[in-house]
């Protein structure tokens, strides 16, 4: 059976970070995959490295190959691919846990052709966020190459490593990467997949772990010229791009955006670390290994809310929302109504920060709330509905409340669920009957 995606990684000299990289994958929560590691003629450790992990999983494949270029080693690994899917990393980064699960359920839930995600920018110990488009949203081809226009030359719409692609639409056009350009070989790859993609899903959860390491062209035993060169053909590239896209009157309506594209390249940047940065391993919901170790029912209850913090992160950051304001609308999605008092003892939080929370979700569109009198309590009902603009939040926050249950339960059989549930239905029986 083909796997649904396959992960290629191209390897020069990477011993040591690839088994930062690989780990990364063979550790995604998604696991119907296969990872290529194409070696492209490493002087180091990587090669044997790379066949220490095809021994010990089953899913990983090694191509060696005499040194020829990060383009010549990713072609090899298409050549080699089988997977519905396309996903690519640089030995040197690493993606989160939840990486491969988020593109593929975009792509499937949008139907589109590209999805493309926002990344962390690494330098040091420090991490930032890194993202252009606002929004998840499906766009067509010309909305998608009307927001690249804003920001050409940006890494976030020229390189692989932040999306997902169709290989049927790769393979259908013999789509590869140019051999013989070693500056923005990914944009001119991409350039020519937007040429046939009709659908384009923007995530803005950061999935990526981006490190730069290697230098500028200058720096790569490139001439000035033969870097000029390339950089004039990869605008030429870019400006035909834009040609077919756009009609004859829009073409001349944003030529100079279009002719951007000189400056920026020009600078030969990389995505810069963003005011803002925090310490790396602080980004995203971490539990000390201490506290993960111990036992007994207070650290269980414990666990169990860091876990459901794991996956409403996720929706969280897909949707502008803060964790806390996540949980309430979770909360607020199982509760339904009553009174303030119990909707806070509900969540976990006290009266004042509830009505914060609740302030902030109302004011981002998402819910109304009103108030009613009911005939002899003390307190009046609370009433909370959501707002259509919550519609696609709700979805996620289900998705993620799905995945905790399942990420509780991984590994039991049928019975073995069946058997848990009745347990649960007796525990809670037995909780009601002392609190009641």
């Amino acid at each position: 059976m083909e796997p649904t995606v396959s992960i290629i990684v191209p390897v020069y000299n990477a011993e040591a970070t690839l088994r930062r990289c690989v780990e990364s994958i063979l550790n995604q929560e998604y696991r119907d995959f296969e990872l290529i590691l194409a070696d492209d003629g490493s002087r180091d450790g990587s090669g044997a490295l790379c066949e220490e992990f095809a021994s010990s999983d089953g899913r990983v494949h090694v191509l060696h190959q005499e040194n020829s270029g990060v383009s010549a080693a990713r072609n090899a690994a298409l050549n080699r691919a089988r997977g519905r899917y396309l996903q690519f990393l640089d030995s040197d980064d690493w993606i989160t846990p939840d990486a491969t699960k988020l593109l593929v359920r975009a792509m499937e839930e949008h139907q589109c052709d590209l999805v493309i995600s926002d990344f962390y920018r690494v330098v040091g110990e420090r991490v930032s966020h890194k993202g252009d488009i606002d929004g998840n949203q499906v766009l067509s081809r010309e909305e998608y190459a009307a927001c690249m226009m804003e920001n050409p030359a940006d890494y976030y719409y020229g390189v692989l490593w932040n999306k997902l692609y169709r290989r049927e639409l790769v393979e259908a056009h013999g789509l590869r990467m140019n051999p013989d350009i070693r500056w923005c070989e990914d944009f001119m790859f991409n350039l020519e997949y937007i040429r046939h993609a009709q659908r384009f899903f923007a995530l803005q959860v950061p999935v990526y772990y981006y490190v730069k390491t290697e230098g500028s062209l200058c720096t790569q035993g490139i001439s000035i010229s033969r870097t000029i060169q390339m950089k004039l053909t990869v605008f030429e590239y870019y400006n035909q791009f834009y040609k077919t896209v756009l009609d004859e009157e829009e073409y001349e309506k944003h030529r100079l955006k279009i002719y951007r594209f000189l400056i920026d390249a020009a600078q030969d940047g990389a995505a810069p670390l963003l005011l803002g940065a925090a310490r790396l391993g602080s980004e995203r919901v971490r539990v000390s290994s201490g506290i993960l170790e111990r036992e007994g029912l207070l650290f269980d209850f414990f666990r169990e809310r860091k876990l459901l913090d794991y996956y409403l992160e996720a929706a969280a950051l897909k949707n502008g929302l803060s964790l806390p304001e996540a949980r309430l609308a979770l909360y607020l999605r199982q509760y339904g109504n009553g009174t303030r008092k119990e909707l806070a003892e509900f969540a976990g939080l006290s009266r004042g920060a509830m009505a914060v929370l609740l302030k902030r979700l109302e004011g981002k569109g998402l819910v109304s709330v009103s108030e009613s009198r009911v005939p002899g309590a003390r307190e009046r009902a609370l009433s909370v509905a959501f707002l259509p603009p919550a519609g696609p939040i709700l979805a996620d926050l289900e998705a993620a409340w799905r995945d905790f249950g399942e990420a509780r339960l991984a590994g039991f059989s049928g019975e073995e669920r069946a058997q848990y549930g009745r347990l649960s239905e007796k525990i809670g029986e037995n909780i009601r009957s002392v609190l009641e």
